[in-house]
């Protein structure tokens, strides 16, 4: 596969996730709690960098470029996720109260502070509401996230290697 095949893929599959979990919101109606939303914010700019990339169709140094900006939403995405997985395995007198909602935050709270409560979770967050194969929303997540961020690991491994760009 080439370069920009490899982040067209990226890019729908962060797509693919972002319609799943838009589904499981409109169509099933679980509601996403405040570390869900920030899931999809690193969701959505992992998938706007993976399709930056496959128009651009950059030469090593622009696919160096994109691969930080991946890694770094990747990233974010396993540190929210996890805190998320986290939150889900305290046991039921450690969770911590329910508190407002992520709009509510955002509209009453200077931006990082309002991030800073978001982050911290709350009790709808350690709340599992749907499971597939055993796993939680947020342990999914958490294993899509890291899925993505070994692929872009692979890829600028992979760039390092002059005959793998002649293949554009």
């Amino acid at each position: 596969m080439n370069l920009r095949t490899i982040n067209l893929a990226g890019f729908v599959a962060a797509a693919a996730a972002m319609a799943v979990a838009l589904y499981l919101q409109h169509g099933r109606g679980l509601e996403p709690c405040p570390l869900c939303i920030l899931q999809r914010f690193a969701m959505i700019a992992l998938g706007m960098f993976f399709l930056l990339a496959a128009l651009h169709n950059p030469g090593r140094i622009g696919q160096r470029f994109y691969g930080v900006l991946q890694l770094l939403a990747a990233s974010a995405g396993i540190i929210v996720a996890g805190r998320h997985v986290w939150l889900q395995s305290l046991p039921a007198d450690q969770v911590p109260a329910c508190g407002p909602g992520y709009s509510y935050l955002v509209e009453n709270f200077p931006l990082l502070e309002a991030f800073d409560v978001i982050f911290q979770g709350s009790g709808e967050c350690a709340k599992v509401d749907w499971q597939l194969f055993g796993l939680s929303l947020a342990q999914l997540t958490l294993l899509v996230f890291v899925l993505f961020f070994l692929v872009v690991l692979y890829v600028q491994k992979r760039v390092s290697s002059p005959s793998w760009l002649t293949q554009k």
